[in-house]
This record gives C-alpha cells, sequence and structure tokens, in this order.
C-alpha cells in the first residue's frame, strides 16, 4: 500500500465518528494496554483499522496499524518480535520521519519498561473483547531460525555458511539498489558535509590501504577476508597495485566481484574465492583487510579468528579489523528482530576484548579509531535509496525483504547516532622477532 493511500484511508477514516450508542472503537480498547506500555503516555500517534486514533496530534509520525492480526502477533510473540513480524507483513505502518518515531518509541518504551504480565493480562483482555483471540499467525516467509538440528553447531563452517547466504545472497540487484554504485555493505567515511556516499566509500577504503601500508609497498599480497562485491579488493588493486585475494562465504557476492574484477581489468592482480578464511592453509600475505565481516565471526571463534589470521601474515604484516562493536558485547540471538531477519548468530564484540583477543594471539596494536557518526550518515544515505527505489526493490527481492531492511537499517542509524553501537578500526602488526614493525613514525601519511 503506497503511503499516499495510507494517508488518505487513515484522514478519512479518523474523520468519521461512530454513531452514539455504538460499540467502542478499537482504540478506546486498547486505552488500557497503552497505557501500561507508556505511562507518561504514547510519544506518537497510533491509528487502527477502524478509523480509532490514539496518542498525540502533531508528532513526528504516526504508527498505522492496518489489520487486528497485528495484535494476535503480539499475542504470541510479546514484545519486538511481535512487533517485527506485523511491520514486515504490512501490518503495521511507520507514516513520517521513521527515524523520529522508532526514536520516540524507544526512549518512552526506556524510561520504564511495562511488567510483562501486566502489559500481557491488558493484551489478552482487550483481544477477548475484540474477538481477536486464536491460533499464532504465521511468520513472515523471510524469518529464519539457524538451530543446531537444521544447522549445525553455532559458528560451524555448514551453519556460517547458512548464515551468510541468509542476509547476502536476497539478490545483487536488490543491494545495488540500496548500496549505490560502490556496492559497499560496510561504513562509509565523510570528509566533509558535502562528501557523497560514493566519495565516502572510496575515503574508507584509501584510508584503510593507507594503515595497511600499501602505498608504501606497490605489490603487497593483500587477503581481503569476507570480499563482498570486491570493492575494497578492486580498490587497493586499482590505485595501489596489490596483488589480493578476496573470500566470501556468498555465492551471489563471489559471482559479482569476479564480474567486477573482469570489467575492471583487473584479473591478474584480484583472485575472488568461495571459500572459508579458515581454509586458507599455509599462505601468506603482507597484509590482510576484514571490513564487516568479525561480526558474524562470534566470542567462541574469536581467539581462533585472531590465531588464524596472524598465522597467514609475514613478519611486520598488517591487519586492520573494522567491525560494529558494543560495550559489554552483544548476542544476537533467540527471539530479536535482527536474529530472525538480518544476522542469524551475529554478535557485536567490545572494542576491548577486540583489543585483548589479537594481543593474546602476537599482534601488536597500534591503532583504534571510531567511525561511529560516519555509520549514521551511511545509513541514512542507504535508507533513502531504499525508499527512493522502494518498488524495485521489492520487485527484485520481496516486498518483506524490503520492509526489513527498511526497519533494521533504520533502527541502526539510530543506534549509532545515541551512542549504543559503534564501529571500530583496530589495526594490528605481527611485528618481527627483533621487534621491528615496519610502521611509520606518525599518522600524518594516513589523511
Amino acid at each position: 500500500m503506497s503511503t499516499e493511500l495510507v494517508r488518505k484511508e487513515s484522514n478519512e477514516s479518523s474523520s468519521s465518528r461512530p454513531p452514539e450508542g455504538a460499540a467502542p472503537g478499537v482504540a478506546s480498547q486498547l486505552g488500557p494496554l497503552f497505557a501500561s506500555l507508556f505511562p507518561q503516555g504514547s510519544p506518537v500517534a497510533f491509528s487502527f483499522w477502524d478509523g480509532s486514533r490514539l496518542g498525540p496530534g502533531g508528532g513526528p509520525g504516526e504508527v498505522v496499524v492496518h489489520h487486528k492480526t497485528a495484535l494476535r502477533r503480539l499475542l504470541w510473540a510479546p514484545g519486538e518480535l511481535g512487533l517485527a513480524r506485523a511491520y514486515v507483513s504490512g501490518e503495521i505502518d511507520l507514516e513520517g520521519d521513521i527515524y523520529a518515531i522508532l526514536a520516540s518509541l524507544n526512549e518512552a518504551m526506556g524510561r520504564r519498561p511495562p511488567r510483562p504480565t501486566k502489559t500481557l493480562g491488558a493484551l489478552l483482555r482487550v483481544l477477548f473483547r475484540l474477538d481477536l483471540l486464536g491460533p499464532p499467525p504465521p511468520p513472515p516467509a523471510v524469518e529464519v531460525r539457524l538451530s543446531l538440528l537444521s544447522s549445525g553447531w553455532l559458528h560451524s563452517k555448514g551453519r556460517d555458511s547458512e548464515a551468510i547466504r541468509h542476509h547476502y545472497d536476497v539478490g545483487n540487484d536488490f543491494y545495488s539498489l540500496v548500496l549505490g554504485p560502490t556496492m559497499t555493505y560496510s561504513c562509509a567515511r565523510f570528509l566533509d558535509g558535502a562528501t557523497s556516499l560514493e566519495a565516502a566509500q572510496a575515503a574508507k577504503h584509501e584510508l584503510i590501504c593507507r594503515k595497511l601500508g600499501l602505498d608504501a609497498r606497490p605489490g603487497a599480497r593483500l587477503l581481503d577476508v569476507g570480499c563482498g562485491w570486491g570493492s575494497m579488493a578492486i580498490h587497493a588493486a586499482a590505485n595501489h597495485g596489490a596483488k589480493v585475494v578476496g573470500v566470501t562465504l556468498s555465492p551471489a557476492q563471489a559471482e559479482l566481484a569476479r564480474e567486477r574484477v573482469e570489467a575492471a581489468g583487473l584479473s591478474d592482480r584480484v583472485e575472488i574465492r568461495l571459500q572459508d578464511y579458515r581454509d586458507l592453509g599455509g599462505e601468506k600475505f603482507d597484509a590482510i583487510s576484514s571490513v564487516g565481516m568479525f561480526e558474524h565471526v562470534g566470542s567462541e571463534r574469536m581467539h581462533e579468528y585472531f590465531a588464524t589470521l596472524y598465522g597467514l601474515l609475514d613478519y611486520e604484516g598488517r591487519l586492520l579489523n573494522h567491525a560494529i562493536s558494543k560495550v559489554g558485547g552483544s548476542k544476537m540471538r533467540g527471539r530479536r528482530f535482527i536474529n530472525r531477519y538480518v544476522f542469524p548468530d551475529g554478535e557485536l564484540m567490545d572494542v576491548a576484548e577486540v583489543v585483548r583477543a589479537m594481543e593474546d594471539h602476537g599482534f601488536e596494536v597500534r591503532d583504534l579509531e571510531s567511525l561511529r557518526e560516519h555509520y549514521v550518515r551511511t545509513l541514512r544515505f542507504w535508507v533513502a535509496n531504499l525508499e527512493e527505489h522502494f518498488e524495485e526493490a521489492a520487485a527484485v527481492s520481496s516486498r518483506e525483504r524490503a520492509r526489513v531492511w527498511r526497519l533494521y537499517m533504520a533502527a541502526s542509524a539510530n543506534g549509532f547516532a545515541e551512542n549504543s553501537i559503534a564501529v571500530h578500526q583496530v589495526l594490528g602488526v605481527k611485528s618481527a622477532p627483533n621487534g621491528s614493525s615496519g610502521m611509520p613514525l606518525t599518522r600524518r601519511s594516513w589523511g
């Protein structure tokens, strides 16, 4: 349903009033439930399928509940998962400024989290009065549940491969609409307020190349772990003469990455492999970049990850680990929206733990940089791309998938903006036995 049609129907419905003596509308029936959810009052307006409304007018937007099934979802999956299922299914829409709506709801519910038993009891009474009790609605088709029985042990090679395919094999055409021509699915680096997304992604790649010392070592052998669609590999080869091996677990990514390498005339310098980094064996590299891949590793495998990468480096070789982080860490497990729809089995690590793990396995940590504010702008560019091309994105993947990505990217932008999550680049070097690191005396050459 288009935004214009939703607004038109909502306005027409809200202008109508039930005749005197008629049964109370959905909004009045939901009053006690909303009182338990929002003790200080709802921060945004809610409109319902019968035209009734709750909450203030003139706010950042409104939550439009199109169908009664959304309430039944909350009964069977209270909280985040039920709401996400209703949104992904199109039973709920967020009309207006999606960032402000999500931030307002998060702040209001975070001030005084409702008691689950009280909320559930209020919901049950509403559903009974509205004759909405029934079996659980089936989840959207794009929801995934990886388990020991279906996919194997957590972070085994087979299960990691399945998790990666779920996230990245949704269609190269879909990602090209969202990410733009650079096909880079990680935080960009904006040099000033007028920097375009394409220029910012190139600036990020250049910063990584300089941190790795590729500008001073033409012909250096670079391993790009989780190479995506080949953008970092292409930049390093084209601009610094690096000889690059890129590895990914996504067949769709590998296929397009090879096509892009060939189109750039770099087939003699860039090799794209469908391969797990743990299977690289005795190969040696002068530098390793890992950009937006570490979130899939997990705390259980973090030490194996750094030990493996350390073993793949020659002396004076450098590792640049670029990853989303969270103080105290965060496991994307169970009934969380991001686990079921976006990054199954994903995990955010505390950057302090990352630094310690790198040091435990021999790396000398030489630099740490946060790009948190840059990820806010990056995600807002991606959301704008998706909204501009929403119908095309839905056509090349599915409407449900497009709605998942809009919700997850907008919520993530808010998370970076409020500093509940961050993104860090950690640079480590494998110093020689005599202590030689090959590192420059200052950061001046990094730009």
